[in-house]
């Protein structure tokens, strides 16, 4: 039997994504089953048992982004992360996607040679900040961003959520 350490140089070969889902309170509509929140974990907890090589991090928005979880490698903390993400993490309602961004883009290393992409979600349009120069923020530091729309064309009614009830409106 032998015991110690060993170093070792591991080449990285997959890509750097950052999540950024948006949690305002629109994301409780219930278009998609059982709401636009919950269907886009689903499918992020889907889309990380997809990952091989590449690392993650996810970030929270609303009126105002929050890192929620630096970008790694364990998939396992990243789908406990997503599995508790609500609307009550964010306090300010809105949707600030270029906050969004502007975050991701300070999360990554760029010393790293992988490449780098910022996944948006969210159900609506941009309500502060300036989205367009974000993305080209983005763009000249080689950073690819996606966009997920959340909702049905058909739309619904966005549940008013207080801290015991939640009505329609």
């Amino acid at each position: 039997p032998r015991y110690g350490t060993k170093l070792a140089q591991v080449k990285h070969e997959g890509i750097d994504i950052i999540i950024a889902l948006d949690v305002s309170n629109s994301m409780l509509a219930e278009d998609i089953r059982p709401n636009r929140l919950e269907r886009a974990k689903q499918e992020l907890s889907r889309l990380i048992d997809k990952f091989k090589d590449d690392r993650i991090g996810l970030i929270v928005f609303a009126g105002e982004a929050y890192i929620q979880m630096p970008i790694t490698n364990d998939y396992l903390s990243a789908r406990m992360f997503l599995s508790g993400i609500t609307t009550e993490m964010v306090s300010r309602q809105g949707t600030a996607i270029a906050d969004a961004i502007d975050l991701g883009l300070r999360s990554f290393n760029y010393n790293s040679a992988a490449g780098k992409a910022i996944v948006i979600i969210s159900d609506g349009e941009n309500h502060d900040g300036n989205v367009m120069e974000a993305c080209k923020k983005a763009n000249s530091k080689g950073v690819r961003i996606f966009t997920i729309g959340m909702g049905s064309e058909q739309g619904a009614r966005i549940p008013q959520v207080d801290n015991l009830n939640t009505k329609d409106y």
